[in-house]
């Protein structure tokens, strides 16, 4: 009781306003990092730039999350003005995840104004930025996939008496080449070179796969040799850009030719599973299942062993061309170099058989994989339980769920199959089946996808258990 009562005592304190648990002796005046800043930030509204240094606490990434929550509501431009400001101190960083949260929080991608506004606000209040400062704005526009704004922030950092460096102009030429405008973003590259600045591996990777992107080979290969010129050597992310570029717009011989000069570098150049596996699947989009076979055997004579993705490409391209039994002799060669497992190529064939409507052909494999204690994996399994449910057998996909549920050391199955079979089960009218999955999703918290969430409820409903119904609706709803 005594706990209970000190736990609500806390909860109510952290509602009061900073000055009366200040003023208040018994409340606790110890503030966490973010009610630190974010008071400051409510204190001193103009300039935060300028006075939240002064405000002592750790800076880190729960931090930061918190004080962006809170700010997001009502006070977008001041959460986005300390996200900048924090990412500029010299003992923090921001994560990925963090840009992508502000931009969700601040609604970038919809209201890129507020960008702009931001820095309009630093040339009124006359705010003491750095190139770092624009560079962290330059970032939140590379989340957002601002290209436009980006290049107006870029040409901006002169009226700040700011000059640009090379990681601003490689986030900007980088959204010109996602957006597909090369000649705008060949027209900064070049523009970097009038004041100084120098190309680095990464703008000549992004400008080599932007040319690729969009077909323009020659001027990929072009900047491939200016770049070898300029001292700034190819490693093989770029022969493997190049590769790829070749491998889609140009010709399998010169992609092959390529590969071979690859294959004779040594150290950074040589070809890697990455180079190997974008040239097989080259080959098999294009039905040449014969050539990727050969560039599988190549890839093992230069000691490179093939990854899952590389057998799954493979498995794929023999069930297109239903040499099914090609495909089995392929995986037992391929585990037996001991890179890759049976229980994962077999699972990638069973996804391939069903991805080219041979449902029979993947059932049988599916069940002899648990007979022998062979694991599939949960997108074998949920691919297979989809298709057995779109053709009506929605009774053989739950006790294939079953199965799969009570082999140990399993993935769980993707959320969207738990939905799927759940609302076919209750069509059906399989109330005993239906409730007892209902019951698993409720102890593993695993919420109703909208499309089946009032249909299934009906039907539960009709069953008499008002419990799982309550339960399912309350995941349900808190998840809105």
């Amino acid at each position: 009781m005594l706990i209970c009562k000190s736990m609500a005592f806390s909860s109510v304190s952290r509602l009061l306003p900073y000055s009366i648990r200040h003023k208040n002796p018994n409340f606790s005046t110890a503030l966490s990092p973010a009610e630190k800043y974010y008071t400051h930030l409510q204190k001193y509204g103009d300039n935060i730039e300028k006075t939240l240094p002064a405000v002592r606490a750790k800076l880190d990434s729960s931090c930061v999350n918190e004080v962006l929550n809170r700010c997001s509501l009502t006070q977008s431009q001041l959460g986005l003005r300390f996200f900048i400001w924090a990412g500029v101190q010299s003992y923090y960083r921001h994560s990925s995840y963090l840009y992508s949260k502000a931009c969700e929080l601040f609604r970038i991608n919809q209201n890129p104004r507020a960008i702009i506004d931001v820095i309009e606000v630093y040339r009124v209040e006359g705010t003491v930025v750095s190139v770092k400062t624009f560079n962290v704005v330059l970032h939140l526009c590379r989340e957002a996939k601002l290209a436009d704004e980006a290049l107006w922030i870029l040409k901006k950092m002169a009226e700040f008496n700011i000059r640009a460096d090379t990681v601003a102009y490689n986030s900007v030429i980088r959204l010109f080449c996602e957006k597909g405008d090369m000649d705008l973003a060949a027209g900064l590259m070049k523009e970097m070179g009038l004041i100084d600045l120098y190309p680095n591996m990464i703008t000549y990777v992004t400008m080599i796969k932007g040319f690729c992107n969009v077909g323009r080979l020659e001027d990929a290969c072009k900047l491939f040799k200016v770049m070898k010129g300029h001292g700034c050597s190819p490693n093989v992310v770029v022969y493997t850009v190049i590769l790829d570029g070749v491998c889609r717009f140009g010709s399998l011989e010169r992609a092959l030719e390529l590969l071979g000069e690859m294959e004779k570098e040594s150290g950074d150049c040589s070809p890697n599973v990455v180079t190997y596996t974008s040239m097989i699947q080259s080959c098999c989009e294009k039905g040449k299942l014969m050539e990727a076979l050969e560039i599988l055997d190549r890839m093992r004579a230069c000691g490179c062993a093939p990854n899952r993705v590389t057998v799954s490409i493979l498995l794929k391209g023999f069930c297109a061309e239903g040499r099914v039994e090609e495909a089995f002799k392929l995986i037992d060669k391929v585990v037996a170099g001991g890179n890759v497992s049976y229980g994962e190529c077999y699972s990638s064939l069973v996804a391939s058989l069903v991805g080219n409507k041979n449902l029979q052909e993947a059932e049988k494999l599916f069940r002899r994989m648990l007979a022998n204690a062979v694991k599939p994996d949960g997108l074998a399994c949920g691919t297979l339980i989809k298709a057995l449910c779109l053709e009506g057998r929605v009774l053989d996909g739950f006790h294939l769920f079953d199965e799969f549920e009570n082999m140990e050391g399993l993935s769980y199955l993707d959320s969207d199959i738990y939905s799927i079979l759940l609302v076919g089960l209750s069509q059906k009218r399989h109330s005993v089946e239906a409730v007892k999955l209902a019951r698993l999703m409720v102890d593993r918290g695993i919420q109703l996808k909208t499309p089946y969430f009032d249909s299934i409820v009906e039907h539960l409903k009709e069953s008499g258990d008002k419990e799982i119904v309550m339960y399912l609706s309350r995941i349900f709803f808190d998840r809105q």
